[in-house]
C-alpha cells in the first residue's frame, strides 16, 4: 500500500480549519478530518502540560510525505509539532485510489 495516515494536533479549530484548507489546496493531503477537541497531557522543556488540542487525521501518499510535512511545519503554530505518519495496510481500493489522485500535482 501506498497511502498514509498522516496524525498532528492543533491548539484551535480555527489553525486547525487553515491548516487542513491549506494542506488539500496544495494537494499534499486528499482529506482532512478535524476530530473534536481532547485532552493532552505531556512534558514539555521539564514541565507537565495539560492542554486541549484538535487532533487531525491526515490521509496522504508515501510519494507527498515529504511536501506534507514540510507544509505542515510551515504553518504549524508549535515549536515541535506532531507529525506521526502511519502506513495504511489496507482499505478500501478505490478510496485508496481516490487518495493516490487527489494527491498527485496537477498539470
Amino acid at each position: 500500500m501506498n497511502a498514509l495516515l498522516v496524525l498532528t494536533n492543533l491548539p484551535d479549530r480555527t489553525a486547525a480549519e487553515k491548516l487542513a484548507e491549506a494542506l488539500v489546496e496544495e494537494r499534499v493531503a486528499a482529506c482532512v478530518n478535524i476530530l473534536a477537541p481532547c485532552a493532552s497531557v505531556y512534558r514539555w522543556k521539564g514541565v507537565v502540560q495539560h492542554d486541549e488540542e484538535h487532533p487531525l487525521l491526515i490521509k496522504t501518499t508515501r510519494e507527498a510525505y515529504a511536501a506534507l510535512e514540510a507544509a505542515i511545519r510551515a504553518r504549524h503554530p508549535y515549536e515541535l509539532p506532531e507529525i506521526v505518519a502511519v502506513p495504511i495496510e489496507r482499505g478500501l481500493p478505490a478510496y485508496l485510489d481516490w487518495v493516490a489522485a487527489e494527491t498527485t500535482p496537477s498539470q
